[in-house]
């Protein structure tokens, strides 16, 4: 009997934030067969869809609906198995017990191998350090044997955060570099799908760069572009050869 694919899940405060930061990572895996769960906690429609509302006769669900087909166009370009929006507001997000234990039932569905988030700390939007302590939270819970116990508990998948749009300010310490280089175009064109953002388009592209710069430096590979994570958990391995 052949084992299960594995799954990863990205739990993303707004609708655009998988595509910055872990858009990489999930067109590399997926096209691994790793079934990736995207998650977005809100549309962003408060704070990161200031281009819509300056257009003529704008309404709070016209935002959230573009703001959702954009999300949904670069989940296609990545390779995303499930793409959810559960509109938990915006600036803030509000993050009650409920939707906790919502959660909880996706990591026990899916079992994910890994999961990516936000950084523990962000000054400049308040929201991301929430949603990393929530889907931390969630992935604690998920292990509880208490918690509905008729139901299987995940182990330990490793938790990532991804990068912050200022990493120095939020203490951000990456320890693990990604070479994304044979997804980078996917990423494109998911990025290139958040139209609301156009202005990020460019930066994040400078980014990818300085993080392929910072992985070739740290490793004998030639690599273009790149992700940094921050891992929350040790790595456990059966050996330290690369």
């Amino acid at each position: 009997m052949s084992s299960p694919s594995p799954t990863a899940l990205v739990v993303s405060a707004h609708s655009a934030d998988f595509v910055w930061r872990a858009g990489g990572a999930i067109a590399l895996h997926s096209a691994k067969g790793v079934a990736v769960t995207v998650v977005c906690l809100s549309y962003g429609e408060r704070g990161e869809s200031a281009k819509l509302w300056k257009q003529s006769g704008m309404t709070l669900n016209r935002v959230k609906r573009d703001r959702q087909v954009e999300a949904e166009e670069a989940a296609v370009a990545l390779g995303v198995s499930d793409i959810q929006f559960w509109d938990l507001g915006d600036y803030p997000i509000e993050l009650e017990k409920e939707s906790l234990f919502r959660l909880v039932d996706v990591y026990r569905k899916i079992r994910p191998a890994f999961m990516l988030t936000h950084s523990r700390l962000d000054p400049y939007n308040h929201d991301h350090p929430a949603v990393s302590d929530f889907a931390q939270n969630a992935r604690i819970v998920a292990q509880a044997h208490g918690h509905n116990p008729s139901e299987a508990v995940i182990g330990a998948p490793q938790v990532l955060l991804f990068e912050p749009h200022q990493p120095e300010q939020c203490r951000w310490m990456p320890n693990v570099l990604l070479d994304i280089g044979e997804v980078w175009d996917r990423k494109k064109a998911a990025i290139e799908c958040m139209k609301g953002q156009e202005h990020l388009w460019e930066y994040y592209t400078r980014v990818a760069l300085q993080r392929g710069a910072q992985a070739a430096r740290n490793s004998d590979k030639k690599i273009t572009y790149g992700e940094a994570y921050e891992a929350v958990f040790p790595h456990v391995v059966g050996s330290l050869l690369p």
